[in-house]
């Protein structure tokens, strides 16, 4: 799991404040943005009990409390972005709740006021890097440098704006350039920057939910976006930009399958204590035949391509504040009872923000489905580095040409489900896609499967 978010201060006899820190939510992130706090100071808090909750490049998360005591005060404000380990604020034992009350007062973020650069107390860690800021490692050229220096979307922000980072001020720790040191010198230097021009209303906290501070926006009103809504664009441009996305839809008549689950659900929620859905249908119908064309369940790693030992499956989920993919790992391995119960519990704890970072990488294929909010069909993006995702539509009634074993043709009500196919042409030719969607189709046509 990921790192503690507290580290104790016990010495001698008496019992320090236990520091709250920035944790580290995976091996390849070294910031993350406060989008709400859960207490305020002088609230009495148990250890492991939601604290705060933070957005990262990889996932929204709550974090628990280190200790048992009293929030005595909190160091950095909600919509701000440090660097991990960095003390966020403060627990004081029970005893020591009345020194809680005076620093209540310092909870309120303080005004934008621009503050003289100061080497970063574990106190004070410093929340907005002034523009004008030297770096502390002026001599930084090599590429090995910026890379240490620097975090994965830091330096992709820099290659979408071809910035050399050797040019951006760091103002983390040893010099390291963050998202928001970066984004300060993309603001400072564009021509018409006149986003800074409202310093009257700094960035909205998040709501509880951490999505952007939403209806509170007027029309015509500039809102910032929310950490998810960032990373998502910056995902979605790159994914488009990377892939050669072409799309293919095939009918499927799933009639078999609603009338098998219609019977079936409630026995086999009573049985397995789990609701049984569609998508374990879709997710086992698609693994069956990733396993047949293994190319659909490749990548493509600079001029070679990767053919994964398992499939992966990343299982979209629409949140309130955004979307994200969490990935069944080794899904190939699963039973269907394995499936829905794997598919459920990644959603959710991905609705509570429950997610481990590891949980919502290496996916090898992803299935959304935008049919659960009425449309017909949809076109996805490729979730990188997958060659392909598939979308499902809504499931609905319509009148079908059916033709019995005879070969006579009739008219009935049959349950439609359109299911899009959205595929890298540089790794998967057109008639491989559609081949493999033919074969989903008949899987699903007809479903012979014990679900258990």
């Amino acid at each position: 799991m990921y790192s503690c978010a507290g580290q104790s201060r016990a010495a001698g006899k008496g019992f320090m404040p236990t520091d709250i820190v920035m944790p580290q939510m995976g091996e390849s992130i070294f910031e993350g943005t406060i989008t709400k706090w859960l207490k305020k100071p002088g609230d009495k808090v148990q250890r492991d009990e939601p604290l705060f909750e933070i957005s990262t490049d990889k996932v929204d998360a709550e974090i628990p409390a280190p200790a048992s005591g009293v929030l005595q005060d909190i160091k950095v404000a909600e919509g701000a972005t440090v660097q991990v380990n960095t003390v966020v604020g403060t627990i004081s034992a029970d005893g020591e709740s009345a020194a809680a009350k005076p620093a209540a007062a310092a909870a309120t973020p303080p005004p934008p006021a621009k503050k003289e650069s100061v080497p970063a107390k574990t106190s004070a860690p410093v929340i907005e890097p002034r523009a004008d800021a030297q770096p502390s490692q002026p001599q930084v050229s090599h590429e090995d440098e910026d890379h240490a220096r620097s975090s994965p979307l830091v330096r992709k922000i820099a290659r979408e704006h071809n910035i050399n980072l050797a040019q951006v001020p760091g103002t983390g720790l040893g010099g390291r350039i963050t998202k928001q040191d970066i984004t300060a010198f993309l603001e400072k230097s564009a021509p018409n920057a006149a986003v800074s021009a409202t310093p009257a209303r700094p960035a909205p906290p998040a709501k509880s939910d951490g999505s952007s501070p939403a209806p509170a926006s007027i029309p015509g009103d500039l809102v910032p976006m929310n950490q998810m809504r960032k990373i998502i664009a910056h995902r979605m441009i790159e994914s488009r930009r990377t892939s050669a996305h072409v799309h293919c839809m095939f009918e499927v008549d799933l009639t078999r399958i609603v009338q098998l689950r219609n019977k079936t659900k409630s026995g086999f929620e009573k049985r397995h204590g789990a609701r049984l859905t569609f998508m374990p249908f879709f997710s086992r119908a698609a693994i069956i035949t990733l396993q047949q064309f293994p190319i659909v369940n490749a990548s493509v790693e600079g001029e070679s391509i990767r053919y994964h030992r398992h499939v992966n499956l990343g299982i979209a989920v629409a949140l309130d504040w955004g979307l994200i993919v969490p990935v069944l790992k080794n899904a190939d391995d699963l039973n269907f009872l394995g499936l829905q119960r794997g598919i459920s519990d990644l959603g959710e704890r991905a609705r509570n923000k429950k997610l481990k970072p590891e949980e919502v990488e290496g996916s090898t294929f992803t299935i959304t489905n935008p049919g659960q909010f009425g449309a017909v069909f949809g076109l996805p993006i490729i979730n990188q580095p997958n060659s392909a995702i598939m979308g499902v539509g809504g499931i609905t009634k319509a009148p079908m040409v059916v033709t019995d074993d005879d070969g006579n043709d009739s008219i009935a009500i049959r349950s439609i489900v359109h299911l899009t196919l959205g595929y890298d042409h540089r790794l998967i030719d057109g008639a491989v896609a559609d081949q493999f969607m033919a074969q989903v189709k008949k899987t699903l046509e007809n479903w012979s499967e014990e679900i258990g």
